[in-house]
């Protein structure tokens, strides 16, 4: 049932998105290539070969964008830096490049000067390209002193007015996708082993940070370092079946568990050691697929995050399953389960998502009950769509923002320590393998159109009135915001409609005209040539 009430005074709102899926400007300014450069300009490798070269020219439209973020009344702006952008090779000691630097600066004064709060990634994905090719990435333990390097740059530069970082956003993916099955670059398939040798390695590089940003800049900065862990929620098909709630229990450890437990338990989960040990050894290998942490590293690492970033989409009911032994190892098969969905769920946009609103507060009591009650910041939460035609009177997101939003009021009540809340995302953007065909923005952009200008959905109007109540105050409040907002958005449409015709003629004109242009010289041409064969 729907909740009514507001969040606690202080209570953040904010918005968010990336570097490469927003910023363009690939090889601009001194920028060196990343993997998801090189990946997207390999043939195949994303739908319709689209690439993020350009991406929604965030790198030129910073003032517009920042007005956006007034027009929606946020406190904060959760944003990645491009570590190739002020470090072209990822390598401290062979260049700096003192223009992304400058880049990196005035965003952040910007949104400073307009009261909005920066929440700094450090990565979202784009690994310079040079540390894939000489060291193969993640799979290389020298990653660590590389980030280590790139992090305490940035401390040093930033650090004396971002106050909230972030040392990774979504690893899960970076090492299922990058490095298990392909999807995602850098493209590799070393299935069975990739995946958990990348986590490995990225779990100790966050660790050595948040050391890094304790011993040296934390006195004086005075910040916050924490990790962005994304994890749908799993639930047991059959609650009364112990083999189901066991498997849904393997589904939050292989997907949450894997990072956050090492993290707050000091450790990989227990499951997550057996279920792969006892695989590995059927295959007869001698050691785990899942690589061990020594004593001293499950000290290090263990309580070093400052607040937890979760990024939630959407829940999978979950079934135990056996798959046969098998010669070919994988993440997906170690885990023994599969995955359902309810018919009934919607699911307006991709196949992936489906709008589960219960899900978030069980996954958020999961937390709580497990890892001792942590800060959380809710740093992804939104809503795709994959429609080709523009749909700016966005009513699925609406519906979808209100349960999720709403479900985090209600763990608020549980006793869950959620500070703050981030809609994912600002702008239709680069969705890595699935090109501009998925659009997860509150504002919509037009691509065909070479300004990229940014149209308002109706979501925007209702997020903003959220924003401004703190909350769902009473019903009547809360219908009077969802009719204004489709109101709104019917304005947005007329503009938008007028706008496309207006590039779609100026397309047909610079296309056109030159053709015709060269038809008419080459016709006249062709006539001069006979007019002078018959009067010669």
């Amino acid at each position: 049932s729907f909740y009514y009430g507001t969040f606690p005074a202080g209570f953040l709102w904010g918005v968010g998105s990336s570097a490469y899926q927003t910023e363009g400007a690939w090889d601009k300014d001194g920028k060196g290539p990343s993997i998801w450069d090189a990946f997207t300009h390999q043939k195949g490798k994303v739908f319709r070969n689209e690439t993020g070269d350009s991406a929604c020219d965030g790198y030129y439209k910073v003032k517009d964008d920042i007005q956006l973020l007034k027009e929606l009344k946020v406190n904060h702006y959760l944003l990645s830096i491009s570590w190739p952008r002020i470090m072209p090779t990822g390598i401290k000691a062979e260049q700096l490049n003192e223009k992304g630097i400058q880049f990196y600066n005035d965003t952040i004064n910007s949104l400073l000067e307009n009261n909005i709060t920066p929440i700094v990634s450090l990565y979202h994905w784009d690994l310079p390209q040079v540390l894939q090719e000489k060291y193969g990435g993640w799979q290389n333990i020298s990653m660590i002193n590389y980030f280590n390097d790139y992090a305490n740059l940035c401390f040093e530069k930033f650090g004396d007015r971002v106050k909230h970082w972030i040392t990774f956003s979504n690893p899960w993916a970076v090492a299922e996708k990058g490095y298990e099955t392909g999807e995602h670059a850098p493209g590799l398939k070393l299935g069975g082993c990739g995946a958990y040798k990348a986590a490995h390695h990225i779990i100790k590089t966050h660790a050595k940070v948040w050391h890094s940003y304790n011993n040296t800049w934390r006195r004086e900065q005075r910040g916050m370092v924490g990790i962005s862990l994304t994890s749908g929620w799993g639930e047991p098909v059959d609650p009364h079946s112990q083999t189901d709630r066991d498997a849904a229990e393997r589904y939050i450890q292989f997907h949450l568990g894997w990072f956050a437990n090492p993290i707050y338990r000091g450790d990989y989960p227990e499951v997550m050691k057996n279920y792969v040990g006892r695989k590995s050894a059927q295959q007869g290998l001698g050691t785990s697929r899942l690589p061990t942490f020594s004593v001293q590293e499950k000290t290090y690492i263990k309580g070093t995050s400052d607040f937890l970033g979760i990024g939630h989409f959407t829940t999978r009911y979950v079934l135990q399953k056996n798959f046969p032994f098998l010669q070919v190892s994988s993440y997906h098969t170690d885990h023994d389960l599969a995955e359902l969905v309810d018919p009934n769920w919607p699911a307006p946009g991709p196949k992936w998502l489906y709008s589960v609103p219960w899900g978030f507060r069980r996954l958020l009591n999961f937390i709580k009950t497990q890892y001792g009650n942590p800060l959380i910041y809710v740093t992804e939460n939104g809503m795709s769509e994959t429609l080709q035609c523009p749909q700016l009177c966005d009513e699925w997101r609406i519906q979808y923002l209100k349960g999720y939003i709403n479900e985090i009021l209600k763990a608020l009540n549980d006793g869950v320590n959620v500070k703050g809340y981030t809609a994912w995302s600002l702008l239709d953007k680069f969705e890595w393998n699935k090109g501009f065909s998925e659009r997860f923005g509150l504002y919509h952009i037009d691509f065909k159109n070479k300004n990229k200008p940014r149209y308002p959905k109706a979501s925007v109007d209702y997020y903003k009135k959220i924003i401004s109540a703190n909350g769902f105050p009473n019903p009547r409040e809360v219908e009077n915001w969802h009719r204004k907002a489709m109101d709104t958005c019917s304005a947005a449409h007329q503009h938008l409609a007028a706008d496309s015709l207006i590039t779609h003629m100026e397309m047909v004109t610079e296309i056109v005209l030159p053709t015709v242009f060269t038809l008419c010289i080459l016709i006249s041409i062709v006539l001069l040539i006979f007019y002078l064969r018959n009067h010669s």
